[in-house]
């Protein structure tokens, strides 16, 4: 997705980051997410559903 796809955001939302989970996972779908040492996995589904889990 190009940054002229990206959806707009409103002003208000703007304090909150966004991320396009298409970067996040690369080509296969899959990242790994870490929170205070815990890894989480991110994958996105055949049906483009967003899974985390730990």
């Amino acid at each position: 997705m190009s940054a002229e796809q990206i959806p707009q955001i409103d002003v208000v939302e703007r304090e909150i980051p966004a991320y396009d989970a298409r970067r996040l996972t690369l080509d296969n779908g899959q990242a790994r997410i870490i929170l205070d040492g815990q890894i989480y996995s991110l994958r996105i589904t055949r049906a483009n559903k967003l899974i985390l889990t730990k």
